[in-house]
């Protein structure tokens, strides 16, 4: 131990020495760098920990396994602020950060992607290699110690006294009866000796089963089974602790939120900080729950994660800071069979299959495991008190053999059933799938969907409106009979510069060629754009309230109907806490966001061959929000994005998959025009019939079918029932675990 920490100490003093007077060093310190300092602070207070000269003043050295879980924590805390790192450098040198530059001192700006790559990896990676060292030399002793072992001596309690000194077997403790040596049982559970890694495991196959930088379109297999590493590392809840359950929960949901969403890295500089501090608190809210009932609950706990992960997914996609990323159901999109249950549950119904699968097919590899490997009597009785749910009582019969058997027995049943149901969903979703492709189509509209592949707001207006000009001329060759631009599209605000004269105002003689371009079409146009109206004050005056706006023009040139964007981006787009929070909300002004006010009404369009609705951006992402809109009479989606930001195909491919499950959920077909993204055409059943590549030029005219109108969907109807009830079940049993306790208390 005392190598150890002098390596700490050491290693600890040199990166702080190098970051404050090397040849490397900070020009200056910003808020950001904190968390760099206070790393190398932890770690140094670990390595003067293990030093025997620090030791003396406590009662006891550390134990090895307490430095392994160490090497743990810090391995984990390491590796989520160097991947901060790595994606700050990556955006060095673009000539597109958007807001929040360095200004009042928070941030940096890094200006040479090659100078900040190496100083990411000279400042963490040391820290990495020296974790992982530590990580993989301390080796786990048994969690419980054979059966008929007898300890000598005084001392803490058998399992931490065994914990806390991996000394000789035979100097430990007396076999009272042949059976395996501990050595052998230490090494029987390789979850207990790699936990760490299984975890990091499952964060590799999570991200390997959504559209991520591993797979642009994600592999949907891997979702089945991604998360079973992890839940078999909680299963051991009762082994390990709660706060290692816990600890080991956090940081696969922090560290696949991060990775997932590595391109909010590109949005701002700050962006995906927030979203994980977010995501950080809402993993420990949720793991702390889902842990608690699943260590109580016994033969039903296979139930606890799907219907919580279900119901956490719901809750972290509804409000002002709803962000519907990731949600399980997601993965399945190229499995149109499948999802076909979304039009009766919603995408929460294909993701509680796909946690389903997991949870059981965990419990049956921890029947296996614990069923091959030799048992002692204290591991008997923890599992004899996590199977049946009951607490330890000394009085109670001993357990017998036929009950340890039952504890340990796969559930081949159970997963056999599992598997059965789900295929039974497909089966289901194919047959309506057939069924709707032999009805006759009832009517046909032709639109053409406009990519311009830049970012309105960034690039020249001029350029922009040339560019969709000219695109919008070649898709006029197939007489469409509407023309979509992408959100914010043309971006003078057409309201307020129509009534300036075009020869003093270079904005009104933008605005007054579009309107003269637009009556030239012959044809229906909607476009993204700002608006705005003028409201009375309390004090008597007039007050300015500034949309995110799509607005639809007939071939006459009349604009028909405007829709005000109602679920605006938290921070960037809304800030609804001015008056409770002002200096944060003149913090914002500073970084330069403009704030717009939320629409308060959901606008159906009227278009001579269908009524159609317009969710901007995200919008799209939120079930339902886009149920209200098909709730309120639209017969088909048609989404404005601008997703050229980003600067990745992963984030609009995340996007457009998104968006895919609200054309089933409501049996619409769903239309999106990007600046850059994905726009495409998808039918109401999910299958994707024409694309634009990425973050190129083009125009794509699709004739979008409407064959006989089916009644309103279940899930259209009911909305999002599905995670309610799941929060109903969970609630239940939860009830279930505690009447036992209060009784007994009584």
């Amino acid at each position: 131990m005392t190598c150890l920490g002098w390596f700490y100490v050491a290693l600890a003093s040199l990166e702080t020495l190098l970051s404050v007077l090397g040849p490397w060093a900070l020009e200056r310190v910003v808020l950001t760098d904190i968390p760099y300092f206070l790393l190398l602070f932890v770690h140094l207070l670990a390595g003067l920990r293990m030093l025997p000269p620090v030791a003396r003043h406590f009662r006891r050295p550390v134990p090895e396994e307490r430095c392994r879980w160490w090497s743990e924590e810090l391995l984990v805390a390491t590796l989520i602020l160097s991947v901060f790192a790595a994606i700050y450098a990556l955006n060095a040198n673009m000539d597109y950060v958007q807001r929040f530059m360095a200004s009042g001192g928070a941030v940096r700006l890094a200006l040479d992607t090659r100078r900040e790559r190496l100083l990411t990896l000279l400042r963490f990676g040391p820290l990495l290699l020296l974790n992982l060292l530590v990580y993989l030399r301390l080796k786990p002793l048994p969690a419980a110690t054979p059966e008929g072992t007898v300890h000598a001596g005084p001392g803490p309690a058998p399992e931490r006294t065994r914990l806390a000194d991996p000394g000789p077997a035979p100097e430990r403790t007396v076999h009272a009866d042949p059976g395996p040596a501990p050595e052998r049982t230490r090494l029987a559970d390789p979850v207990d000796r790699w936990a760490l890694v299984w975890v990091l495991l499952s964060v590799l196959l999570a991200l390997a089963a959504f559209p991520s930088f591993l797979n642009l379109r994600g592999f949907a297999s891997a979702a089945w089974f991604a998360l079973v590493p992890l839940l078999l590392v909680l299963e051991r809840v009762g082994k390990i602790g709660f706060r290692r359950a816990l600890f080991y929960a956090l940081s696969f949901g922090v560290l696949q939120g991060m990775l997932l969403n590595f391109w909010l890295g590109t949005f701002s500089l700050i962006t995906l900080q927030l979203v994980t501090i977010f995501l950080l608190l809402a993993y420990a809210l949720f793991f702390a729950a889902a842990l608690w009932l699943y260590s109580r609950l016994g033969r039903l706990r296979w139930l606890v994660f799907p219907l919580a992960w279900i119901l956490f997914e719901y809750l972290r996609s509804s409000g002002f800071l709803g962000y519907p990323w990731g949600l399980w159901g997601t993965t399945q999109y190229r499995f149109t069979s499948l999802i076909q249950i979304a039009a009766v549950t919603g995408v929460w119904g294909v993701s509680f299959l796909v946690l389903l699968v997991n949870s059981v097919l965990a419990e049956t590899a921890a029947a296996l495991i614990r069923a091959r490997r030799p048992r002692s009597s204290a591991e008997t009785d923890r599992a004899r008190r996590t199977w049946s749910g009951a607490e330890t009582d000394k009085a109670r019969r001993p357990w017998s053999g036929a009950e340890t058997d039952k504890a340990c027995r796969p559930r081949w049943k159970l997963l056999a059933a599992t598997l059965l149901v789900a295929a039974a969903c497909a089966a289901a979703g194919f047959l309506s799938l057939s069924s709707r492709d032999s009805l006759p189509a009832e009517r046909r509209v032709r639109v053409a969907l406009i990519q311009q592949n830049s970012d309105p707001r960034k690039h020249d207006y001029r350029r922009t409106l040339d560019t969709l000009k000219f695109l919008t001329g070649e898709a006029l060759k197939r007489n469409p009979e509407l023309v979509v631009w992408s959100e914010t599209a043309f971006v003078p605000n057409i309201r307020r510069w129509s009534g300036y004269d075009p020869d003093h105002y270079p904005l009104a003689a933008l605005v007054h060629e579009f309107l003269d371009f637009q009556r030239g079409l012959g044809t229906w146009l909607m476009t993204g754009n700002d608006d705005y109206e003028l409201v009375e004050t309390k004090e008597g005056g007039q007050e300015r309230l500034d949309y995110n706006a799509a607005i639809l023009f007939s071939p006459a040139g009349e604009r028909t109907a405007t829709y005000h964007k109602i679920h605006l981006v938290p921070f960037t787009e809304y800030f609804p806490w001015k008056r409770q929070l002002p200096g944060f909300y003149r913090l914002l002004l500073t970084f330069d966001v403009y704030l717009w006010e939320p629409g308060s009404e959901r606008v159906i369009f009227n278009h001579p061959g269908f009524r159609f609705a317009t969710p901007i951006c995200f919008e799209d992402a939120f079930p339902d929000d886009v149920r209200r809109f098909v709730r309120a009479g639209a017969e088909a989606i048609v989404n404005l994005s601008n997703d050229f930001w980003s600067l990745t195909e992963v984030e609009a491919q995340q996007h457009f998959v998104n968006a895919l499950f609200r054309a089933v959920e409501n049996r619409r077909p769903l239309l999106r025009a990007t600046a850059s993204g994905v726009t495409a055409y998808v039918d109401d059943r999910g299958r994707t019939r024409a694309l634009l590549p990425f973050y190129q030029e083009g125009q794509l005219t699709v004739d979008v079918v409407f064959r006989q109108s089916p009644p309103d969907t279940f899930y259209t109807r009911l909305g999002d029932w599905f995670p309610r009830l799941a929060g109903v079940l969970l609630a239940l049993l939860a009830v279930a675990v505690c009447i036992p306790c209060l009784r007994k208390r009584l």
